[in-house]
């Protein structure tokens, strides 16, 4: 599922991906770039597997501001430099510390706050776009427009 979030020292909301498979969250060290934030990266390096047997190792983790409809928190991520889609995966430690409840079907996500139970909507037009693009990547293809 695609969200718009905001996350520290990045202008407006970038698209994230929301992955209860995945075991830690991830960002793309270009995005640290952009938003001069590389030189905070944590030197570690880690082999991280995906679902389709690749494997990648990370350049090092930092730690983010994320700020989730007025909820934020202090969050761990792998610093990758490769071709993903998104900017940000969103895996299941961050999921546990929002308490968040997704739902595949809704394309939403619920979580509490201390104003009560908030509800994010996926954006189904930017998953199809972000999944056609990581298609095209994997047949060597140019995006459909």
């Amino acid at each position: 599922m695609a969200i718009g979030l905001g996350t520290a020292g990045t202008s407006g909301k970038k698209w994230q991906r929301l992955d209860p498979g995945s075991s830690t969250n991830i960002i793309q060290l270009r995005v640290l770039d952009q938003a001069k934030l590389a030189g905070s990266i944590i030197s570690a390096t880690k082999l991280l597997a995906g679902f389709n047997l690749a494997s990648v190792t990370t350049q090092g983790k930092i730690l983010l501001l994320t700020n989730v409809q007025g909820v934020i928190k202090t969050d761990l991520f792998e610093v990758v430099d490769g071709d993903m889609s998104y900017n940000i995966i969103l895996g299941r430690p961050w999921m546990h510390e929002m308490k968040v409840v997704p739902s595949t079907y809704h394309q939403s996500l619920k979580f509490p706050t201390p104003e009560g139970i908030k509800k994010i909507r996926g954006d189904q037009p930017a998953t199809r776009k972000m999944n056609a693009i990581s298609v095209s990547h994997s047949k060597g293809k140019e995006p459909a427009a």
